[in-house]
């Protein structure tokens, strides 16, 4: 799985938007709506989100992938 900063995951309910990537921590902001762009910020180590995004049966919300 490769995460990206800025990349959208859609989980039932909810919006998950990469914040920041650290070597070893994610910074991720949970959202109801992308037009509000409002939400809570939470700060995991890359294990327990990639967990998070897996138990909460994630796709990614475009198809598209950066290409740097």
């Amino acid at each position: 799985m490769r995460l990206y900063q800025d990349q959208i995951w859609r989980a039932p309910g909810e919006f998950i938007r990469i914040v920041k990537i650290d070597r070893l921590s994610v910074s991720y902001k949970t959202m109801a709506d992308l037009a509000v762009r409002t939400g809570t910020h939470h700060t995991v180590t890359k294990k327990e989100f990639c967990r998070l995004l897996k138990t909460r049966m994630a796709v990614l919300a475009s198809g598209v992938e950066p290409t740097a």
